[in-house]
């Protein structure tokens, strides 16, 4: 299909939770520096945009949030260190990050919700199509979701979000999407969206995961979105309101993602996020995979 629409070009990453979950690990430091093996999982996301085209990249932070800037900045002093011990894959590995990407900063005064932290990237963004990459979720690079919401933007315009089928029992932990099927298998049309809805009352077993591909016109919404479930200004009212009216900002879309996906936000998750990369990693995967198949035999 024809592009129709212009190349998206940023990315707008929110980083300004307390990540009160993972306490006390996170009282000093930021849960988006926690290591998923032996890169933090902010690092992860930024890779992500990346490999999609997405060179410039916000991060929305807040208070305590310091070390994200240093992560991707450049640290001679250790680089000094090593270039003059030899070690040039270590060198490699801590240069990787401070040359990934433009790096932009902008602060989340207060934590107002996922929604205010989009509309705090709108001076950045300007007048132009842009991703939001949420950290928890750490999308596998073998299956390029973001490569192809980007694809479908441009072709389609409007909106587009990650969609995940999940369990009926689990979609209250989720944003939910009533949808339309369209010409593309892994593409439907989104006519409603409900946050955390109880299953009884929830329209599909569609999950909101955290990517989206959105319109410029989301900012003019969330200035006025009042706050919602949690007393937060919730995205997901304002994608509702762009999906009920397509004159405002286009449709919106879903990509119906069936690729591996690991989900750092809960505790357990988190483990088994590190489990399942270490054992595919080709430096520590075979002698991981033999030890962990010894202590489950042996322990459990």
């Amino acid at each position: 299909m024809t592009q129709l629409h212009p190349r998206i070009s940023k990315a707008v990453i929110p980083a300004a939770g307390l990540g009160t979950r993972f306490l006390p690990a996170t009282k000093a430091t930021p849960k988006e520096m926690l290591p998923v093996v032996d890169k933090p999982a902010i690092q992860y996301v930024v890779e992500e945009a990346v490999a999609a085209g997405l060179d410039d990249v916000l991060m929305v932070t807040g208070r305590n949030k310091r070390p994200l800037e240093d992560h991707f900045d450049r640290n001679y002093e250790l680089e000094s260190a090593l270039q003059k011990k030899g070690d040039a894959g270590r060198l490699a590995k801590v240069q990787e990050s401070s040359d990934l990407a433009t790096m932009h900063y902008v602060r989340q005064g207060d934590p107002k919700g996922l929604g205010h932290a989009v509309l705090c990237a709108a001076p950045h963004v300007g007048d132009e199509p842009f991703a939001v990459l949420l950290g928890d979720d750490l999308i596998d690079p073998r299956d390029p979701l973001l490569q192809r919401m980007v694809e479908v933007q441009e072709q389609r315009g409007g909106s587009v979000i990650a969609l995940m089928e999940v369990a009926p029992e689990q979609i209250h932990l989720y944003g939910c999407a009533a949808v339309e099927t369209t010409e593309d298998s892994d593409v439907v049309q989104i006519s409603g969206l409900v946050e955390k809805p109880d299953p009884a009352d929830a329209p599909s077993n569609y999950a909101i995961i955290g990517r989206y591909v959105l319109d410029p016109h989301i900012f003019e919404i969330l200035r006025r979105t009042e706050p919602g479930r949690g007393g937060e200004i919730q995205l997901t009212d304002a994608l509702q309101e762009l999906a009920a009216d397509e004159k405002i900002g286009g449709p919106v879309h879903g990509v119906v993602f069936k690729g591996r996906r690991y989900d750092t936000g809960d505790r357990g998750d988190y483990l088994r996020a590190i489990v399942r990369l270490a054992c595919e990693r080709e430096d520590l995967g075979p002698d991981f995979r033999t030890w962990l198949r010894s202590y489950v035999a042996e322990e459990m």
